[in-house]
């Protein structure tokens, strides 16, 4: 199935995608006649760094033997069709990633058991100030600031997609990365296993679980897309944060 949020008259609904119709209390509305949210409401979002093993290469890094993870706070989400604000940095990166949403609240999950929580997968950015993260250990301003985390535009299924999904991302109409997630170190139910050893996950949490090659920084005035097969396009506009 493929999930849509949308907000109407200053409220925020969910309905099915069906085609290029929502279904909402028995009613179809085209897609291109609903304003898109983030499709999902996450208390946190959990990030993997270092996760494709041709991102790895690209920073002369060697492949972690446990994933790396960091946080970004809900604080940081924006959805399709909005603005990305650079913080005053001398430069802030895109990362196209794959991006999970949690489905209900679980613990200690099993990797052979995580697509019972999982409620479906979405494109994500993960944009970050490299200059922040040069010098501060724990990421908070380079991963944290607010429209750092751009999700959306749908929710599919696991159940919808073949895998290995291509991953694309691109500025301004040129490609700037692309992949697959054979790339992964860690595939998400392992990454599920591991996050939820140690910390509860609640519905409607995000996982994002990497980047894979071709990070590079944006500019006010950019556009800047994350294309996911089977999923869509996630496209975000760029401006300097007054």
């Amino acid at each position: 199935m493929r999930w849509v949020r949308f907000l109407e008259n200053g409220q925020a609904y969910w309905g099915e995608l069906v085609g290029d119709a929502v279904l909402i209390s028995g009613q179809r509305r085209r897609l291109s006649e609903l304003r898109l949210l983030a499709p999902a409401q996450p208390t946190k979002i959990v990030c993997v760094g270092v996760n494709y093993r041709d991102h790895a290469h690209e920073m002369g890094r060697k492949l972690p033997e446990r994933p790396a993870l960091f946080l970004k706070p809900p604080s940081a989400l924006i959805g399709p069709e909005e603005t990305i604000y650079l913080p005053n940095s001398p430069r802030v990166d895109y990362e196209g990633e794959l991006a999970v949403v949690i489905k209900e609240r679980c613990r200690r999950v099993k990797a052979s058991d995580a697509l019972n929580v999982m409620w479906g997968y979405t494109c994500f950015n993960d944009v970050s100030d490299r200059a922040a993260q040069a010098w501060e250990l724990n990421w908070v301003r380079a991963k944290g600031f607010d429209t750092a985390a751009c999700l959306g535009p749908i929710v599919v299924s696991p159940d919808e997609l073949s895998e290995p999904l291509t991953i694309e991302t691109r500025v301004n109409g040129r490609v700037r990365q692309r992949s697959d997630t054979s790339q992964l170190i860690f595939t998400v139910p392992q990454i599920i296993e591991e996050i939820t050893s140690f910390m509860t996950l609640e519905p409607g949490d995000v996982i994002a679980t990497g980047t894979p090659a071709g990070v590079g920084p944006l500019a006010p005035g950019d556009i800047v897309e994350v294309e996911i097969s089977g999923i869509g396009v996630l496209r975000n506009y760029v401006a300097q944060a007054p």
